[in-house]
């Protein structure tokens, strides 16, 4: 039986390691990919060192949820446009397919998603298999390293933005926390017409970047007289939108003292610590609210493959830096550092 090389998560011990295990084979209503590349995601190192803990039906995993490459095998019952060769990225899960929503046919509705590399295996190895319906043809001039992140790194903060926040031109938004997710939010929100932009991050590199990205202003969230300098940017008004990408504590603090009236605050960033509502009679007062916001649906995914094809999204400068599949460990130790404020580091086998 021949073998691939894996990055492999045990979670029963915590222990990650690249391991050596059978190539997979497609089943009925299966493809499977020729990795060409795999996103390593901040979700992947909260797994890795155990502060991000899931439950799943798996022991142990394949770790990568952000993947794309080349059909090189097809199971039966597959449709004929998902033929060996097809360039494809694959979306970051699916539905589960058992609970009531998805047996009555209402998958968007599903109560128990499943995510790639979290409750099946993913993309960090070789090869990958993926169902029929989880795939997203790739155009010919998108290249994959920058295809493989559109699920979750783009998909996620443009789900957020379009979907859960439903942000209109000219409304004002805060970004918190500009790594993957938030550099690509700094993006998004200029496609969609958000105005003022304003990026905050303690990293100086981080926000000159968001500058370059499109953001109107950048801010120091440690600064004396932060809230004065979003009051003085946004004409006295304060945010209609609050997006927290670093899924950390002190940011809903700051925010929750920038909103504006009927201003939201939009959690994207994952964290386990609780969430307090300051001045909760001010709070309501105002008519503001906190929104959940986690991961995409396929539409999004498809809706950006078609914006980089139509060339109102440049994802050239996402990928800072690709490291060959064997290191992945190196890699996520330089995610852990922040070593060159990455966006996002790709694996390659």
């Amino acid at each position: 039986m021949s073998t691939m090389l894996a990055g492999r998560l045990d979670y029963k011990t915590g222990d990650f390691a690249m391991e050596e295990v059978p190539v997979p084979q497609p089943g009925p209503g299966q493809v499977r990919i020729r990795v060409a590349a795999a996103g390593i995601c901040l979700s992947d190192v909260h797994l890795i060192d155990g502060s991000l803990r899931l439950e799943t039906g798996v022991d142990k995993v394949t770790l990568g949820h952000e993947v794309a490459g080349v059909i090189d095998a097809v199971g039966a019952q597959v449709p004929a446009e998902w033929q060996v060769g097809r360039r494809v990225l694959l979306q970051a899960g699916q539905p589960c397919g058992a609970c009531p929503p998805c047996l009555l046919g209402r998958v968007a509705q599903c109560q128990h998603p499943l995510t790639r590399g979290v409750d099946y295996d993913g993309g960090w190895a070789e090869y990958a298999i993926a169902d029929h319906f989880t795939l997203v043809g790739v155009p010919d001039d998108l290249p994959l390293e920058q295809a493989a992140i559109i699920p979750d790194a783009v998909s996620t903060p443009w789900a957020a933005i379009v979907g859960t926040a439903d942000v209109r031109p000219t409304q004002a938004v805060g970004v918190w926390g500009l790594g993957g997710l938030g550099a690509h939010a700094v993006q998004l929100l200029r496609l969609v017409g958000a105005a003022p932009i304003v990026a905050v991050d303690p990293i100086p590199d981080a926000r000159a970047r968001a500058l370059a990205l499109g953001a109107d202003h950048v801010l120091d969230p440690g600064a004396a007289d932060f809230a004065d300098e979003v009051r003085r940017i946004t004409g006295g008004r304060g945010l209609d939108f609050a997006f927290d990408l670093a899924g950390v504590p002190p940011v809903w603090t700051q925010a929750q003292q920038v909103l504006a009236i009927e201003g939201r605050l939009v959690l994207v960033g994952l964290s386990p610590q609780p969430l307090t509502i300051h001045q909760s009679t001010l709070f309501s007062y105002l008519r503001q609210q906190v929104r959940g916001h986690y991961g995409s649906v396929p539409e999004h995914v498809e809706q950006l493959v078609s914006l980089v094809g139509h060339h109102r999204l440049d994802l050239s400068g996402s990928i800072t830096d690709v490291f060959p599949l064997s290191e992945a460990p190196r890699g996520v130790e330089r995610l852990v550092k922040k070593e060159g404020s990455p966006i996002r580091l790709i694996l390659k086998p």
